[in-house]
């Protein structure tokens, strides 16, 4: 039955390529957004917490501060709407899932940048 579903995810769904991003990575992802009749492309600016899942079910989680409110949005990899990512920064950390980034504020909030 797995073999059943790879097959179909490897023939049918379609692949985007896109940029290798992890978490720690600063991004910025384009999505087009439909409202009534008219379509707008938006932007999402924001520090990858995770990616998680393979193939047609990958999904990678953004955090970015919109004032003093932290704002979460989960992206999947195959959803249609998503025209391009950006890497803006890439960033230093030793985990791949950096859920405690949520909790530090301030100066503590810094990923280290990683060069070249």
């Amino acid at each position: 039955m797995e073999s059943l579903i790879k097959f179909v995810e490897d023939e049918f769904v379609p692949k985007k390529e896109f940029p290798k991003f992890s978490a720690g990575d600063t991004i910025t992802v384009y999505y087009e957004i439909k409202e009534g009749e008219k379509t707008r492309t938006q932007f999402f600016k924001g520090v990858v917490i995770q990616r998680r899942g393979t193939g047609a079910t990958e999904t990678f989680t953004i955090r970015k501060m919109s004032g003093t409110v932290g704002v979460e949005r989960i992206f999947p990899v195959n959803m249609p709407a998503l025209q391009r990512v950006e890497v803006n920064k890439k960033g230093k950390v030793r985990r791949s899932r950096i859920f405690y980034f949520r909790e530090l504020t301030g100066k503590k909030a810094r990923i280290k940048e990683v060069r070249g």
